[in-house]
């Protein structure tokens, strides 16, 4: 019965983490083609990373009430109801030819990762608690990464054979296979919770402060990645690399956080050292932006990015752990997206907009190396405040 009932874990595991790489595959489409998008519709820089960020605006007003929504509708509806908006978002920015019918597309998009990134989680929780949680976890949040390493190879090849179009029909395409996927394959354990008890919807003035800080932390590192996924290749292009060839190089960073990231949250969960490891990591990262534009470095300043500069992210998670109390979770989780979401989603934008008034692809770069910076200070933040307020 326990082998049984482990292949089952572990088929859904696998299940949920094939059908959530959609999400980085789709998030990527923009970031690949902007170029191609640009010099078709005569967009700006401003105006291109804009629809990149956009994907992330809708999570400004749902994070809260999508998390609500699990009292009512079960797990698996709701996440096929997020990848479905993923194609058919992808669908309307294929066929989109203006910058309004792209946003919309983009938009509808950023509905479906807002329902997704809760309820992914709430299964995976609902699969391995008590059992291989964290190794579960660290699973699939390297679906997110996988996503973006297929598109940055994948798009840039399709828009350069088959036009910026093929692109979105290609992710639209994933996710609608993962919808479907998920309404015929998935299944909740047994003796699951398929609704969910009414949970506090307030937080101690304590929980408000930890709260706030992490999610400033993980706002500004994602917002840090955001930029350098959005405008790194033009850097390298900058130097002289052709744009596949960039796409190709930068993907390394991709591929190898896939295995990074889980290796070394284990590592720190092993050691206790989690705090020199943030630090160090962190450090990393911003050395690997400022050498971007030495092309003749850029395997390696890529692989640096991924081995070290972006492996923190599980330890700015499980901030989220020591921020808030259990009964408040749902609420306080709530609380921690939309501040990603306010500080990530408009990061493309400004990045573009400095790239439209400087001209210089290294510009944007240098926005995410002050993002990084002030991960840093959140982080170092939150330690001090846990220990005032304790």
């Amino acid at each position: 019965m326990d082998n049984t009932e482990a292949r089952k874990r572990w088929a859904m595991l696998a299940l949920l983490f094939a059908t959530r790489v959609g999400l980085g595959f789709q998030f990527q489409t923009m970031g690949s083609v902007s170029d191609h998008v640009a010099a078709r519709l005569g967009l700006s820089a401003a105006e291109t990373g804009t629809l990149i960020g956009l994907f992330l605006v809708p999570g400004l007003v749902l994070s809260i009430p999508a998390g609500l929504a699990g009292r009512h509708v079960p797990d698996r509806i709701l996440v096929a109801f997020g990848l479905a908006c993923l194609t058919l978002g992808g669908a309307l920015a294929a066929i989109g030819n203006s910058f309004a019918m792209l946003a919309a597309g983009r938009l509808l998009c950023g509905v479906g990762f807002v329902f997704c990134s809760i309820y992914y989680t709430k299964m995976i929780a609902d699969w391995f608690a008590g059992r291989e949680l964290a190794t579960a976890m660290g699973i699939m949040v390297m679906s997110w990464p996988f996503g973006i390493a297929m598109g940055q190879v994948g798009h840039t090849w399709l828009a350069a054979t088959l036009g910026w179009q093929a692109s979105f029909v290609a992710a639209g395409l994933y996710c609608l296979i993962g919808t479907i996927a998920m309404l015929v394959a998935y299944r909740p354990p047994q003796g699951a919770i398929t609704a969910a008890p009414a949970a506090s919807l307030r937080l101690s003035s304590r929980e408000w402060t930890l709260t706030l800080i992490a999610a400033a932390a993980w706002a500004t590192f994602n917002a840090g990645y955001v930029l350098y996924l959005s405008f790194a290749p033009r850097v390298l292009v900058a130097g002289g690399l052709g744009a596949f060839e960039a796409a190709s190089v930068l993907s390394l960073a991709s591929w190898v956080m896939i295995f990074s990231g889980a290796l070394w949250g284990w590592i720190a969960d092993r050691t206790g050292r989690a705090d020199l490891i943030f630090y160090f990591c962190l450090c990393c990262a911003i050395a690997s932006m400022a050498l971007l534009p030495q092309v003749s470095w850029a395997v390696a300043v890529s692989l640096l990015f991924g081995l070290l500069g972006v492996a923190p992210a599980g330890i700015i998670m499980a901030l989220t752990g020591a921020a808030m109390a259990p009964q408040n979770r749902a609420f306080g989780v709530g609380v921690f997206l939309t501040v990603f979401f306010v500080v990530t989603g408009p990061a493309p934008g400004l990045g573009g907009w400095l790239l439209d008034r400087t001209a210089d692809p290294f510009v944007p770069i240098l926005l995410a190396i002050v993002m990084f910076g002030l991960t840093i200070v959140a982080y170092a933040a939150f330690r001090v405040a846990q220990r005032v307020t304790r």
